[in-house]
């Protein structure tokens, strides 16, 4: 048994294919839409369970594509922190009712927006160690309850004034590694069950053409227009769901 409901399907087909093109060639960053784009029709918790599956092909695909390119040095200082982040938000997710996680998926949503407004790509201050570990934490617990890692993480690795190849291949690898852990908490919360895994499933073509298209985009396309697009309709599904949720909790 799949999802059924065809609005389920209006929003979770943009979705991946949005994600996808994060994954192969914006450094993952539009893929913030996804969940809060798809918890629009169905529980945040299992928009974010039937995509977690389709991640990790595309990850599979992401890096063998740009794994040569990534700065491995930059990754050790942020894995532990973000391992740190995914089992934190693993504990959240298990104490978290479903109004809850909506109002944490739309507060999610609006404070990146924000952060994209007064940030941007103009920050020109490195951090050091202690910025490493606080951002890539933030970036392992929002990607574990919401799949949008990629703003904490941009915060910390856009100072560093990468190469657009080598920045996109980071981003690649660091999301790679994190969303193999994810697995864990998802699976034991129960989010793979067989209406999850099998709608994964009809999903998962869409996965290698949406990384294949953001690979030609790497070259092609302004970065800036695309990430105004993607936090455009970020701000008005993360708008619903922090009102639904709100609301939600004012008439418990």
């Amino acid at each position: 048994m799949i999802v059924l409901d065809p609005w389920f399907y209006v929003t979770a087909i943009p979705a991946v294919f949005i994600y996808g093109i994060g994954k192969g060639g914006l450094g993952g960053a539009p893929g913030i839409i996804a969940v809060p784009l798809m918890a629009m029709a169905i529980a945040p918790a299992q928009a974010a369970a039937i995509l977690l599956p389709i991640l990790c092909v595309m990850d599979v695909l992401a890096v063998k594509q740009h794994y040569r390119h990534a700065d491995y040095g930059i990754l050790k200082g942020m894995l532990p922190g973000s391992l740190i982040g995914v089992a934190l938000a693993g504990l959240f997710l298990s104490v978290t009712p479903e109004s809850g996680l909506k109002l944490l998926i739309g507060g999610l949503s609006l404070l990146f927006c924000l952060q994209y407004i007064t940030v941007g790509t103009n920050k020109t201050q490195k951090g050091g160690t202690l910025s490493a570990w606080f951002w890539s934490l933030l970036s392992g617990f929002s990607s574990t309850a919401i799949h949008a890692g990629g703003g904490p993480a941009s915060i910390y690795l856009l100072p560093l004034k990468l190469d657009k190849i080598v920045f996109v291949a980071t981003m690649a690898v660091l999301f790679g590694i994190i969303n193999l852990f994810k697995l864990i908490p998802y699976s034991l919360l129960g989010g793979f069950d067989q209406t999850n895994l099998m709608t994964s499933l009809v999903l998962m073509p869409l996965a290698p053409v949406g990384v294949k298209i953001g690979v030609w985009l790497l070259h092609r396309v302004s970065q800036t227009l695309v990430y105004r697009l993607c936090y455009f309709f970020l701000f008005l599904s993360g708008s619903k769901l922090f009102w639904d949720g709100g609301q939600t909790l004012l008439q418990s």
